[in-house]
Parts: structure tokens; C-alpha cells; sequence
């Protein structure tokens, strides 16, 4: 199969705990949709981070996430990515 591309929004909320972790994240079939949306999520949420991934989907293989954009309260790119 053909490598593709996902642009994904996704935003981060604080728990009762004071922790940052992600909440439900929404692909797009662009990356300025998914800045969009990641910017509208920001609004209601701490946070938001528009990324994308290329990769084979039926290998399994994909490079690492490159963000597009951040806004907001979000994880360093190093705890997002899992570095």
C-alpha cells in the first residue's frame, strides 16, 4: 500500500491532579484543517497541538510526528513525540 500522510488535532486538559495528558484526538485530510481545529481546542481545553505522520498503514511502518503548530498549554516536544 501507498505511504500517507495524517494531520491530526489534539488537545491536552489538566486532571484533578494538576497532570497535563491528552484528550481525544481528531484527524483531518489537511494540516490546516487540523491547525484549525487544534486552535479551536485550545479555546475550551488547555491546550491543543496540530501534527502529522507519514507512514505505510498496512506495514505498520511510520516516521515520528512532526508538529505543525501548538497552542496553549502543551507537553515540550520531547515528552510529546516521546523522546
Amino acid at each position: 500500500m501507498a505511504k500517507v500522510t495524517y494531520y491530526v488535532a489534539l488537545p491536552f486538559v489538566w486532571t484533578e491532579d494538576g497532570e497535563l495528558v491528552a484528550g481525544d484526538a481528531k484527524e483531518f485530510q489537511s494540516a490546516g484543517a487540523a491547525v484549525g481545529e487544534a486552535q479551536r481546542m485550545a479555546l475550551k481545553a488547555a491546550g491543543a497541538v496540530a501534527f502529522q505522520r507519514h507512514g505505510d498503514p498496512a506495514s505498520g511502518e511510520f516516521e515520528d510526528a512532526v508538529v505543525i503548530q501548538r497552542f496553549g498549554n502543551v507537553p515540550n516536544d520531547e515528552q510529546l513525540l516521546g523522546g
